[in-house]
């Protein structure tokens, strides 16, 4: 027996669907997390199946603790699972993070995670309720800085980032307010 998770929101874009994560979506995550691609969310070369394994259940078990998570992003025309982002908060967090990864590099540089995050950002603050959110990003991820930088977000230097040992660049979403 599968068990899925249920009442979960279903958003939509132009061209993807954004849904909860499920076991289905593991031969598409597991490659991205035993690559290097993957380096500035945990993962990285030397990471095996059983490490994506856990990153899949982390993401999953996010859901049902603080009743919202990361989004499975899937492409509409294909219907394969391409990433993940939304909003994020585990303990020991400073602040609730909007997050991004794009698994394939067949699907990175096409604005997925840029038309997902828009998305998902009108969600936490008009759905959840937020009135603020950051992204935590490693120095040397180019590409998300730049795309937190398309997005409208400008670094906080003065904000703590989640683990004081690893420096993380804390970019600030613009509030509901600054978007309306």
């Amino acid at each position: 027996m599968t068990v899925a998770l249920s009442n979960l929101p279903v958003l939509e874009t132009e061209r993807l669907i954004l849904r909860a994560p499920c076991a289905s979506d593991f031969p598409a995550l597991a490659p991205f997390i035993m690559s290097d691609r993957s380096k500035y969310v945990g993962g990285g070369a030397d990471k095996d199946e059983t490490h994506a394994w856990r990153v899949l259940a982390i993401l999953t078990g996010h859901w049902p603790l603080r009743g919202f998570g990361t989004f499975v992003l899937e492409d509409r025309k294909t219907g394969a699972p391409i990433g993940s982002a939304g909003p994020w908060y585990p303990a020991g967090w400073p602040e609730k993070e909007l997050g991004w990864t794009i698994w394939t590099e067949e699907a990175e540089g096409k604005g997925f995670a840029y038309e997902a995050v828009l998305e998902l950002r009108r969600h936490t603050y008009e759905d959840l309720g937020w009135t603020t959110a950051v992204s935590y990003i490693d120095p040397k991820n180019t590409r998300s800085i730049a795309l937190a930088e398309r997005l409208g977000c400008t670094l906080d230097p003065d904000a703590a980032g989640p683990d004081p040992d690893e420096p993380l660049l804390v970019y600030r979403h613009p509030s509901p307010e600054a978007l309306a």
